[in-house]
């Protein structure tokens, strides 16, 4: 009954406890605390966060006689946060024993829990699975109420989830979230709302989500819960807001995030993860060159022996970033570390066969993909944009219309501008490979718009090259000139060296390839069929484009050309060395 009485009254962790919830006066009360001036060195360092030495104070007060079953907790977490993760685990798994040994359960089964989840985070998932389990089991032989009931809720969420039970997920969260406010424990709480707004977000629900996730945000802004459970959060937020393209919140969260990492030097889990999110939104916002030292910093952070989880994305971020300055056999070095590390290489892969000039093999991995990800709306829509320019390079159009129509739908779905305007672009650059020139241009103006606002200069950029082929088909060739020189100027800044390539290719065909009459170069296209005798159907299976759109293409050419029939058209088109 006694056990029982300290468990429950240490469960609760106000401000100011010891990192395991146990108040140090209650430790001293029962014996657990010895004087020690090097030991009490050590605690004064972990609540000033300074994780390296309050490492180096404990475990050298360790090394000297055995240290308290608090301390070791705490010897445990400072080996975490500074990157000793192997050591941390084993130190955990020494200070759960001890704490089960003076019967302060909760706190064993609490270490119980940061010890599966370090070693579910690293894909030891049989491991972490017997933690959790022996954690159940003590608590429930000593059969009181701990808030650590409510911990080990946060993994059966997490299993829910991956399983693709999004209700059994919320509710395990939910259970989780009322067990911490009962217990007024702001750890618990930020994982269970964290939990519940991701299982949220996977199952459709992604503004609700949101909330929740933006509700855990203030507590770890707001420096309410512990170092790990704010690294944690930070990470799956910016996560989250990431995989459902809300760049602002991303932006800001990461601003935090770089902030609390910036004020403990000594951290390392988190620093990596960190670095790749700072140089995703510089990337964003056109500074490329600080983007590509943030990607190669974070390589170099956690390429480590004992690895990271983000390693691959940190790799993954160093090869985009090559493959749009043209560096290409470097690129694909880096989407095969990627790739080494777990992260899939697609589809920048297939974006880099694309501009390699393999564009059938890009279309067979990008086809590939979009298939394996059919059911899976966040990683499909990641893979739809490069899908739609993809298949236009060949020559598929009815493929890249569908991909593009999709790309629409999925951002209505997620509530994200960022993904409209790639929707927008994608829809632009399919109506213009169809000849749709006018509606071609709205859709190019709400997508450039869109980017403007959005503040991603290197994606304005690109449509405005789109917006020169539109107001070339318009005959409008002074707009035509100004946005290919504008386009320039920002590829020149960026070092966007492939895009160079392809204004100069654009302005060249301005200048020595101007079509007569105001023609497009589809119409021109057709209008060579036509000469050539071929019907519409024939010229439909020859364009891979639909019939109407040929017989539109016609009319189109008919009132530019100022003639009636087909045989006006083919006279017109050998007295202009069309043909």
């Amino acid at each position: 009954m006694a056990e029982r009485r300290t468990a429950q009254r240490t469960s609760a962790v106000p401000r100011g406890a010891t990192a395991d919830g146990l108040r140090e006066e209650t430790l001293r009360e029962d014996g657990l605390l010895e004087e020690d001036g090097l030991l009490e060195e050590g605690r004064e360092a972990f609540r000033r966060r300074a994780w390296a030495e309050a490492y180096g104070r404990l475990a050298t007060a360790e090394a000297r006689s055995p240290l308290p079953a608090h301390d070791l907790d705490l010897l445990a977490r400072a080996a975490y946060l500074t990157g000793r993760e192997e050591r941390a685990e084993e130190l955990w798994e020494r200070a759960h024993l001890a704490l089960h040994e003076v019967g302060a359960v909760g706190p064993a089964a609490r270490c119980a829990f940061w010890l599966g989840l370090t070693l579910a985070r690293h894909g030891h998932h049989e491991r972490a699975d017997g933690w959790f389990g022996r954690a159940t089991r003590l608590l429930e032989d000593a059969g009181g109420d701990y808030v650590e009931r409510g911990y080990l809720l946060v993994p059966t969420g997490l299993r829910a989830m991956a399983a693709g039970d999004h209700e059994a997920a919320r509710a395990a969260f939910a259970e989780a979230v009322r067990t911490a406010d009962r217990f007024g424990d702001p750890d618990l709480a930020a994982l269970g709302r964290l939990g519940r707004g991701q299982a949220l977000i996977a199952d459709g629900d992604v503004v609700e989500g949101r909330v929740l996730l933006d509700e855990s945000m203030v507590a770890v802004t707001a420096d309410e819960v512990s170092p790990i459970t704010a690294g944690i959060v930070y990470c799956a937020v910016i996560t989250a807001c990431r995989d459902t393209f809300d760049i602002h919140r991303a932006a800001e969260w990461t601003a935090a995030l770089s902030r609390w990492c910036a004020a403990q030097p000594d951290l390392r889990p988190y620093r990596g993860q960190c670095l790749v999110h700072r140089s995703e939104i510089m990337q964003l916002h056109g500074e490329w060159t600080d983007a590509l030292a943030e990607a190669q910093h974070a390589c170099a952070h956690m390429d480590t022996p004992a690895g990271d989880p983000a390693v691959g994305m940190a790799h993954y971020q160093r090869a985009e970033l090559l493959r749009l300055r043209g560096a290409f056999a470097r690129a694909e070095e880096a989407y095969r570390e990627a790739d080494r590390w777990g992260h899939p290489p697609q589809p920048g892969l297939a974006l880099l066969r694309l501009a390699q000039g393999r564009t059938e093999d890009a279309l067979a991995a990008v086809r590939r993909v979009a298939a394996e990800t059919e059911h899976d709306l966040v990683r499909r829509s990641r893979v739809l944009a490069a899908y739609a320019e993809i298949a236009l390079a060949a020559g598929d159009t009815g493929t890249a219309r569908d991909a593009a129509a999709e790309l629409a739908r999925a951002a209505d779905h997620l509530a994200a501008p960022y993904l409209r305007a790639v929707a927008a672009g994608a829809r632009g650059a399919v109506l213009l490979a169809e000849g749709e020139v006018e509606r071609a241009g709205e859709a190019l103006r709400d997508a450039w718009s869109a980017w403007q606002e959005l503040e991603v200069p290197y994606e304005a950029a690109r449509v405005r090259l789109l917006r020169a082929e539109v107001f070339r088909a318009l005959g409008d060739h002074d707009s035509a000139g100004m946005e290919l020189e504008s386009a320039r100027a920002v590829f020149e800044r960026l070092g966007a060296a492939p895009q160079l390539t392809r204004v100069d290719r654009l302005s060249r065909r301005g200048d020595a390839h101007r079509l007569p009459g105001g023609l497009t170069p589809r119409e021109a296209e057709v209008l060579r069929h036509v000469a050539a005798g071929a019907t519409n159907r024939e010229i439909a299976a020859a364009l891979v484009i639909s019939e109407k759109t040929v017989a539109r293409h016609l009319n189109n050419m008919f009132h530019k050309l100022d003639v009636c029939s087909r045989a006006a058209a083919t006279a017109y088109a050998y007295e202009h060395h069309l043909v």
